[in-house]
């Protein structure tokens, strides 16, 4: 029998999948009993009422999906009263995405959903940063540092920080993150796209751009990892374009301690079970007795230090 548990600081998972914030809630336990996942992510909360974006919001590109969504959201009250609720008759660690505008916004939401239980707060500092032009905050170590920082002296709970992949400093945020207390980071979110209709001239999204998701960012995601798992010590959660245990595979190969499943989702409601029974069938094939003796396996030897962290010509 192989050991599927895993441990992210303190947080034990029976096994290293669970789903991406946004593409999973309760209504999916009348597919499968989804007290079997690692880890229960809910959809992203702000502090105000939020409708969204404009329609269209969803658009397929190939295998991969194009989104612009906006954090549709009811607020806190209704997360304690209504989402909260759902969730406290598993036994699967509960973890809440929170957003928001500004540092202190997030603190708010942060102070405000400190309460029995939830045990993560994934902090998407993918959201645009309106203090700093509206550029995201975890496109600069120095906004990231600033807002995990503060986040970090009004909980106790753990924090994962949500990191995107539209930065050129990625491995700068990732020390940034960690050198400000977060407790893991989840690598990574969508990145910032755009399609247009050739018959109608129009983009196909309401919003112009939005965030594209699936199998097209699976390399950058993992690419993202395995330069982060590089540069820090706290755990990697591989997230983007995951639809398989070989998927999988290739981001524990590549340093992350669990993964994420979020496109997936939409086009096989079961797409996680299947991960976490190929998951344990390819490590018995291969003698893995643990899950976590994958963790960064990746035979790069040959790679110099630069190399490793893309600074080469390519």
């Amino acid at each position: 029998m192989v050991d599927l548990t895993t441990k992210i600081g303190n947080v034990v998972l029976k096994n290293p999948v669970m789903p991406a914030s946004g593409t999973f809630s309760e209504e999916l336990s009348a597919v499968f009993d989804i007290g079997v996942l690692g880890a229960h992510v809910a959809k992203t909360i702000t502090a105000e009422i939020r409708s969204g974006n404009p329609t269209p919001r969803v658009s397929e590109v190939g295998y991969s999906m194009l989104n612009s969504i906006g954090i549709p959201s009811k607020g806190i009250q209704h997360f304690k009263d209504e989402i909260l609720p759902l969730y406290q008759k598993y036994e699967t660690p509960f973890v809440a995405s929170i957003s928001a505008p500004t540092v202190d916004e997030f603190a708010f939401i942060c102070e405000e959903i400190s309460i029995p239980g939830v045990d993560v707060i994934e902090v998407n500092i993918s959201c645009p940063n309106i203090e700093d032009d509206g550029k995201a905050f975890a496109m600069r170590p120095s906004s990231t540092f600033k807002v995990m920082e503060k986040l970090r002296s009004v909980t106790d709970l753990p924090l994962w920080a949500k990191l995107t992949p539209n930065t050129g400093e990625a491995i700068e945020v990732a020390k940034a993150a960690e050198e400000s207390g977060t407790d893991a980071l989840v690598v990574a979110n969508t990145i910032l796209a755009m399609q247009i209709n050739v018959n109608t001239f129009k983009p196909s999204l309401g919003n112009i751009m939005g965030g594209l998701s699936g199998p097209a960012i699976k390399p950058i995601a993992l690419r993202m990892a395995y330069q982060c798992s590089k540069v820090v010590d706290i755990p990697i959660i591989g997230c983007g374009g995951i639809s398989t245990a070989e998927d999988a595979v290739e981001f524990l190969l590549a340093g992350a301690t669990a993964v994420q499943v979020g496109t997936a989702t939409f086009i096989k409601p079961t797409s996680m079970l299947s991960v976490i029974s190929d998951l344990a069938a390819y490590c018995e094939k291969n003698s893995f007795e643990k899950v976590s003796d994958l963790i960064g396996k990746v035979d790069d030897e040959n790679a110099s230090d630069r190399a490793a962290l893309m600074e080469v010509d390519v």
